[in-house]
């Protein structure tokens, strides 16, 4: 039998959050903490509406990011067969939702939104379709109605709220029970960190994320990779498809 305080310790160990490595830690940016949500979202949008938006698809392509997602929608490691409402989230300059007018069936119908009514332009330029439907709009305030999307894309815009909760609560109130969704958000490791820095993001850790989807209904169905090497060296982010309850 363990002795008491030993028993302590290993239950305090199982229930304190993880900490980041100290390098890491330094690196990332910090703004998200030191301002109100309403002075943070002002600064993204500047963010994103000015020259790094504008190469935001350049960096995408250079990355390997645009190719690499076009494979998991190609190969269907994440399928968009079936799924008639789709909604993507934060559609930056339309990549994810490139790859979705490419593989969603024919009868599926798109809608993409940003906080940056520059990049919803941007978006509207780089797709080439009167298809999707465009609007500004905030994810923790969802302009859609309870169970209104069967599918849902969320590519690198979790990591620009304090909290997750708030945007993934707003997410699960739309989906339909039984909805799919493939997140993608910027993981608390090495590259993660200049990742928040150049984009004035944060991070998150793997489990804290998984108990948040957890608690909110939000199944982790499968943990995706881009590649074998990504997986190898646990690199790309976190990718996860997920399935609301």
């Amino acid at each position: 039998m363990l002795k008491k305080p030993l028993l302590r310790r290993r239950q305090k160990k199982q229930t304190a959050k993880p900490r980041k490595k100290v390098f890491n830690n330094i690196v990332e940016n910090k703004l998200i903490n030191r301002v109100s949500y309403e002075k943070y979202r002002e600064k993204v949008r500047d963010v994103y509406d000015g020259p790094q938006g504008a190469l935001l698809a350049t960096c995408s392509l250079l990355s390997g990011h645009i190719a690499l997602g076009d494979r998991l929608l190609r190969e269907r490691r994440f399928d968009l067969r079936g799924a008639r409402q789709i909604l993507d989230v934060g559609s930056g300059a339309g990549q994810i939702a490139k790859h979705v007018l490419k593989y969603a069936d024919r009868d599926a119908r798109l809608t993409c939104f940003d906080l940056s009514l520059e990049m919803m332009r941007r978006a509207r330029t780089r797709l080439k379709s009167a298809s999707p439907r465009h609007l500004v709009a905030d994810l923790t305030r969802l302009p859609f109605a309870d169970g209104a999307f069967d599918c849902v894309t969320c590519g690198y815009v979790l990591e620009h709220l304090p909290d997750a909760r708030s945007g993934l609560s707003e997410l699960a109130r739309v989906m339909r029970p039984g909805a799919k969704m493939l997140l993608l958000t910027t993981e608390d490791n090495f590259s993660g960190a200049w990742t928040s820095r150049f984009w004035f993001c944060r991070t998150y850790n793997r489990q804290e994320l998984f108990r948040t989807c957890r608690d909110l209904g939000l199944a982790w169905n499968k943990e995706l990779w881009f590649s074998r090497m990504h997986k190898m060296l646990r690199a790309g982010g976190i990718c996860v498809e997920i399935v609301k309850e």
